[in-house]
């Protein structure tokens, strides 16, 4: 079981995730099938483009495809190993949405001879991997599942979380150290010596149920983290203090490392994954559940000082810059500056808002509808500004000189311009 794997490889779901690994099992000399249910993505793949901005990715695609070892198809392949990376969602009740993750196995159960090894990437509460193997039995009496046999299954079922932060995940792709978590043993060595292909990091291998709960257990580490500080930044604003230079001094004690505020928390993983842990655990994950709550509602907060900032002026125009999860990046899942943007708009729909994002050339989905919001470049859009609102800390907005801001109304949500 130590060897490395060297069998055909499908890769269901070509994002964020899906798309990357995909990358670094074909420039490693495995042949990989990407599969995913949107055309224009699959056509920019098999054309060797990429459709989402991450450094390192687009020379990976292009040579990938190039050499013939990655290919893109919308309907599943029979292969060696299925690589599950399909977004899980969670529903209006907070709880876990698995149809991405039911879908992609039903798809995947139709093309199982025997022999093969099906993973699931995508970030789930502790159980999903074993109920994937449920689904797969239920599709396909005529193979042995792990989870109901003592001996060699014709199919092996593990779990291997990703762990890598955007605008890195090449990089972190491959020196990351792995969990994967098998439903049996076997399963777990099975899909190490896939993982083993590309990854120079430690593997550690364990139940799918503990790989699962470690992952959530990592982002409601960071989420519990940064509420901290979010809550220290409402505190401290309540005092009149700076935040930033309360967290400076307050991190040069040894044994305390704070984080920094920010206008909330976004992206796939942290604004989501704690959710799950409160939903496997309602009655105990009070913690858990307080962070998310305080880091979801300071989006709400900023909007709500921005509004108030704009009683100054007679009609005034409120520049908004960054509209991604995170610096440098594209980005915009779960992002709280979008929330921040549409609460201002929502509250004074006659505001003349405008928004700066440099990896973007359209509004995300979420705030169309909306006509007093105009997308512009930065430079353009700080010529009007009366009030400018800093949300996501892009390089190019950190190199905005210090003059271009004089006489505005300033409201620095990310502690760049202190």
């Amino acid at each position: 079981m130590d060897d490395l794997f060297t069998g055909r490889v499908a890769v269901v779901g070509l994002g964020y995730i899906g798309l990357p690994t995909a990358v670094a099992l074909a420039t490693r000399g495995i042949d990989v099938v990407g599969v995913d249910v949107n055309e224009d993505t699959v056509k920019a793949v098999a054309n060797g483009e990429v459709p989402f901005v991450e450094p390192d990715l687009a020379v990976g695609v292009s040579g990938a495809v190039g050499i013939g070892r990655l290919t893109a198809t919308t309907t599943m392949p029979e292969a060696d190993a299925f690589i599950i990376a399909v977004p899980t969602p969670f529903l209006d009740d907070r709880t876990a949405d698995l149809a991405y993750v039911h879908a992609a196995t039903v798809s995947v159960a139709a093309k199982l001879r025997g022999g093969e090894l099906v993973v699931l990437e995508s970030t789930s509460p502790p159980g999903t991997t074993e109920q994937v193997s449920r689904w797969i039995a239920e599709l396909r009496p005529d193979l042995r599942l792990p989870h109901a046999t003592d001996g060699v299954p014709d199919v092996f079922v593990a779990h291997c979380p990703e762990r890598v932060l955007p605008g890195r995940i090449m990089i972190e792709m491959i020196t990351n150290d792995r969990v994967v978590g098998g439903i049996t043993r076997r399963c777990a060595q099975k899909a190490a010596s896939l993982y083993r292909v590309f990854a120079q990091g430690k593997i550690l291998e364990t139940d799918a149920a503990s790989a699962e709960m470690a992952k959530l257990v990592e982002n409601a580490y960071r989420d519990v983290n940064i509420a901290f500080a979010n809550e220290l930044s409402l505190i401290s604003e309540h005092l009149k203090l700076d935040v930033w230079e309360v967290i400076r001094l307050a991190n040069h004690h040894p044994r305390v490392n704070i984080l920094s505020p920010g206008p909330g928390v976004g992206g796939h993983c942290i604004a989501v994954d704690p959710w799950f842990i409160v939903g496997a655990a309602p009655g105990l994950a009070r913690l858990i559940r307080t962070a998310r709550e305080v880091n979801d509602s300071k989006p709400h907060h900023v909007a709500e000082q921005v509004v108030a900032k704009t009683s100054r002026f007679r009609n005034p125009t409120v520049v908004c810059l960054g509209l991604a999860f995170k610096a440098n990046v594209d980005d915009m899942r779960e992002s709280p500056a979008v929330e921040v943007v549409a609460a201002i708009a929502d509250a004074l729909p006659d505001l003349d808002l405008r928004v700066a994002e440099p990896y973007t050339d359209a509004l995300p989905r979420a705030l169309h509808g909306r006509p007093n919001i105009r997308l512009q470049s930065a430079n353009e859009a700080l010529d009007d500004a009366d009030i400018v609102v800093l949300l996501v800390d892009h390089d190019q907005f950190r190199s905005i000189s210090r003059s271009r801001l004089e006489g505005k109304v300033v409201y620095d949500t990310r502690g760049v311009w202190r």
